[in-house]
């Protein structure tokens, strides 16, 4: 797997999400929040909404993606997903986690050409959706 250093503009969209799940951490709500950044800089995060039935539940990087699209036609270059720790538990970082495999799928096909910030045993890394999806389920005519 690639793994690009990240940039300035890297570390601004993780901010981004930190900022949000700071903002917005609800213990059995919200845990999860996404950003991404389109190629003419422009940042737009979203918010992952847990509810009781968990079917229900919408992940941070599809409100993110949804927020994107929704905005106009740019196009999506780098995503990154940041978990807020829970009151219990003894380390209370907000970190960069990987998006699920629903997420990877919904990045492959509205963003294929994205970059998704990872964090690899402690070490911070651009990686491809491709790498993160390989062998994608396409539609055969």
């Amino acid at each position: 797997m690639a793994k690009p250093a990240l940039t300035r503009t890297d570390r601004a969209l993780i901010k981004a999400a930190e900022g949000l799940i700071r903002d917005r951490y609800a213990e059995g709500r919200h845990h999860i929040a996404a950003a991404v950044r389109l190629k003419d800089g422009t940042i737009h995060t979203g918010l992952h909404i847990d509810t009781y039935v968990g079917r229900a539940s919408v992940c941070a990087e599809a409100v993110a993606i949804g927020t994107a699209l929704g905005s106009g036609p740019g196009k999506i270059t780098t995503v990154v997903s940041v978990r807020h720790p829970r009151p219990r538990e003894k380390n209370q970082v907000i970190h960069v986690v990987s998006p699920c495999g629903n997420c990877r799928e919904l990045l492959a096909d509205f963003a294929p050409d994205c970059s998704v910030i990872l964090d690899r045993d402690g070490h911070l890394s651009r990686v491809p959706i491709k790498d993160l999806l390989p062998y994608k389920y396409v539609r055969r005519p």
